[in-house]
């Protein structure tokens, strides 16, 4: 399930950000970090949170979904969230060398930022209590129901042979 969400999440967002835009004129390319930010900062603070805003939340469902869809839940926390903003990192900037393509998008390396931080956040805000929730239930189902059979006894075990060297 989480592969296929994960599916269709990445599909909606390539057909929002990878299409042309019919545009008068085109800002150059950004390869200055905080550049656009601060730019969007100095607009006011309505264009600010619509522009920075809308920058971290277009890739913050995958901080969630990729993890979903690897479906582990025994992952260190750590491994799990580098590989988590790696890969949005490297989704962010797949999308944005494509838009270079179309007409009326540029590369903006602030996007990079902005995507791959609010993959981080979400990641950070979700995955951890998610996954130490579904341990608890998982862990509570294995003690809460044991089929009746009788004990295991142990493999029993020769005296006087020793291991081989």
């Amino acid at each position: 399930m989480g592969v296929v969400l994960t599916a269709l999440y990445l599909a909606a967002v390539c057909w929002f950000t990878l299409r042309p835009l019919s545009a008068t004129w085109m800002a150059a390319g950004n390869f200055t970090p905080l550049h656009t930010i601060r730019a969007d900062l100095a607009l006011g603070p309505a264009a600010a949170a619509r522009n920075i805003g809308g920058g971290l939340l277009l890739l913050a469902p995958l901080g969630v979904l990729l993890p979903l869809a690897g479906g582990r839940l025994d992952v260190p926390p750590v491994v799990s969230f580098a590989r988590t903003v790696f890969t949005g990192l490297m989704l962010s900037f797949c999308f944005e060398a494509g838009r270079t393509g179309m007409a009326g998008q540029v590369l903006d390396v602030d996007a990079l930022l902005l995507n791959t931080t609010g993959v981080a956040l979400a990641h950070l805000l979700v995955v951890p209590a998610a996954r130490a929730a579904l341990r608890r239930r998982r862990g509570s189902r294995r003690r809460g129901h044991q089929p009746d059979r009788e004990p295991q006894s142990r493999t029993p075990m020769m005296s006087g042979v020793g291991a081989a060297r």
